[in-house]
This record gives structure tokens, sequence and C-alpha cells, in this order.
């Protein structure tokens, strides 16, 4: 029977960063998810003992989650602003937030 695991709130934002990153339909049979699953087991604080490790899973719990959503939200950014060519006036006005003269406001 597998023990349960106190879902910290890094290892909430790691997994829904993972979820963004992978296709995969069943989050639970991906090897990354049982990889990080049997790292957090493996380091987990019991009664009789204070491990150390455990505070850098979650450090480390904390960087990755950044890392994926830093990545996830550059690649956002870089498909609404990559270059599609020469674009007109108006398109550029519009693509900054502004008006032309002659547009209504």
């Amino acid at each position: 029977m597998a023990e349960k695991i106190l879902l910290t709130a890094g290892l909430r934002s790691l997994l829904a960063e993972i979820r963004h990153a992978t296709s995969e339909v069943k989050r639970k049979d991906s090897s990354i998810y049982k990889y990080i699953m049997s790292q957090y087991r493996k380091y987990q604080i019991t009664d009789l003992q204070h491990c150390k490790a455990q505070e850098e899973m979650q450090f480390l719990a904390q960087t990755y989650s950044c890392y994926l959503k830093s990545i996830r939200k550059q690649n956002e950014l870089h498909e609404l602003y990559r270059g599609k060519g020469e674009m007109s006036i108006g398109e550029t006005a519009n693509l900054v937030g502004f008006k032309l003269p002659h547009d209504p406001k």
C-alpha cells in the first residue's frame, strides 16, 4: 500500500506545471510523476527524525516549478509577439495599444 504524502505548496505547484508541460492523459502513470513522488517518499519526515533533505526537496520543487512556469510563459509570449513578417502601421499600433489619429476613439 502506498503511503500518503503531504502535498505541500511546492509539490502541488510542481505537479501543476508538469501537467501543463506534458501531454500525457494520466498523470500518475507518467515516469516523471512516479520519480518525483518516489523522491518525496524517500525524504519524507517521520516522527522519529528530522530529515534535512526534506527541506532540500521543498527548495528543489519550488525551483523546478518556477523554471517550468517561466518556460511556459516565455513560450506564450514568444507566440504572441514573434515576427510574422512586415506589419502595417495600424497593426503595429494595435500591438502596442495605440490608436492611429484617424481611428475613432
